[in-house]
């Protein structure tokens, strides 16, 4: 990978990794300690594959806690990239939370012992699933691996957390990572949060790991290769972003396996955790409905969301081919008529300056605010140059409007009559909005409340 032209924000807080082999409770301990299930869980072995990094808020001390895929001995497939990405974050970690399992060694958890020697300052071996008595007596057998600090939990019960919290705060120097005298520890910039989502193989991940310039996320043909969300941060023109690389969405007749359902759900409740979403199409296949559905989904919640072409590299040479994608998306799917569609390679890095300065621009749109007295003004002119059609007993008036909210963009307007106010005209308002006041590349929701004058 190479590296990002983007530069990552600095963050001084400590890095406590969890490692073991599969099936050991890596992700039910993790989940357990930030008091939250962030992690996918299953029996199937290696359901953890990309690093999974969550702030922890350890007694009081803000630290960062990273769940990591298991460690295989036979290597297939993805296991040799799991391992790889695994033990890259041993490398940065300030504390290492070795698991194993009480009720067996196997020789995976002796090979990978054996490659934790040279980290044996910073390991605290933790042995799982000690739920009984019997188990207990079993925890002394384990200090025959060299290892100074050696705790008994049950991740699933909650047994010896508090034990295993007390060894962490023993074993951490929190003043080593305290704010330099005069610095507050805070920073003044804000945060956008980008989540990059779409079908299996449309470049997501590719996108992400060009964007944090680390390997945030595996890379590979196979679909369904990210299952949890997996989040990584940079800095762009003086704006911190954290970007969340999702599972690929599927229609729903062919996510068949539990962790796919789970995967593909976790995706989808990312979009309440996002200001904006990054939707991936494959430039050589092109869009499909499924676009359409998860787009809706955005739009429905009022993110912005902006079309990334991408593998645009492959197809530029063809004369007009942008104006044609774009004029295609217009006619097929017009709740995304307001969409920026940006083409980019995010193999090559190609695009993703004009990428970044779009996601700044529809981030400024979702936070603008109009003054009430302004969008009056507005309306009454609207008003005066398209009257609103009469009905065939009624007729429509629109006293007065303001912004309700920001981020979604949401206005009210207060009608003589709710009953059969003609959405043609709500459609015109809209658009008015959008060209004159600022709002052309967001999702705009108007409703309406009925209020009588007085006689």
């Amino acid at each position: 990978m190479k590296e990002s032209i983007y530069s990552a924000p600095e963050k001084n807080l400590p890095l406590i990794a969890i490692i073991g082999r599969p099936n050991v409770g890596k992700s039910t301990l993790f989940n357990r300690l930030i008091r939250r299930r962030r992690a996918i869980t299953d029996p199937t072995p290696g359901v953890t594959r990309d690093p999974i990094f969550e702030e922890w808020d350890l007694e009081g001390h803000p630290v960062m806690l990273a769940d990591t895929g298991g460690v295989k001995l036979d290597q297939q497939g993805l296991d040799a990239q799991v391992t790889r990405k695994s033990y890259a974050v041993l490398k940065k970690a300030d504390v290492i939370l070795l698991m194993m399992d009480v009720t067996g060694v196997t020789p995976e958890d002796e090979n990978l012992i054996e490659s934790l020697r040279q980290y044996s300052h910073k390991v605290l071996l933790i042995v799982n699933k000690v739920d009984n008595p019997a188990r207990e007596d079993q925890i002394w057998e384990y200090y025959s691996y060299g290892f100074p600090t050696v705790l008994g939990v049950s991740s699933t019960h909650g047994l010896g957390i508090g034990e295993l919290e007390e060894a962490l705060l023993e074993r951490i120097d929190f003043e080593a990572f305290a704010p330099a005298e005069g610095e507050s520890g805070e920073t003044e910039n804000r945060i956008i949060r980008v989540a990059v989502m779409g079908k299996p193989n449309t470049g997501k991940s590719t996108l992400t790991n060009r964007l944090t310039g680390e390997e945030s996320s595996i890379v590979s043909d196979i679909p369904g290769t990210t299952r949890d969300v997996v989040i990584g941060d940079f800095s762009y023109k003086g704006t911190d972003f954290i970007v969340l690389d999702t599972a690929g969405i599927r229609k729903k007749k062919r996510v068949g396996e539990n962790i796919e359902f789970y995967s593909v759900n976790r995706a989808v409740r990312t979009i309440d955790e996002a200001d904006i979403i990054l939707m991936m199409i494959d430039s050589v296949e092109g869009l499909s409905e499924q676009d359409k559905k998860i787009s809706s989904m955005i739009v429905s919640k009022g993110k912005g969301v902006i079309l990334v072409l991408n593998k645009w590299d492959l197809i530029k040479h063809i004369p007009n081919q942008l104006e044609a994608v774009k004029d295609r998306t217009r006619f097929l799917f017009p709740v995304l008529g307001f969409a920026p569609l940006v083409p980019i390679s995010a193999a090559t890095g190609e695009g993703l300056d004009a990428l970044l300065d779009t996601v700044w621009t529809v981030w400024k749109q979702l936070n603008k605010r109009v003054d009430t007295a302004k969008l009056n003004q507005a309306l009454r002119k609207w008003l005066e140059q398209y009257q609103i059609p009469r009905g065939t007993t009624t007729y429509y008036k629109i006293l007065y409007a303001t912004q309700t909210s920001s981020h979604p963009v949401q206005f009210l307007l207060f009608v003589n009559h709710l009953k059969g106010f003609p959405q043609g005209y709500l459609q015109f308002v809209t658009n008015k909005i959008r060209k004159e006041l600022g709002f052309p590349s967001v999702p705009i929701d108007i409703f309406l409340r009925e209020r009588r004058r007085n006689s």
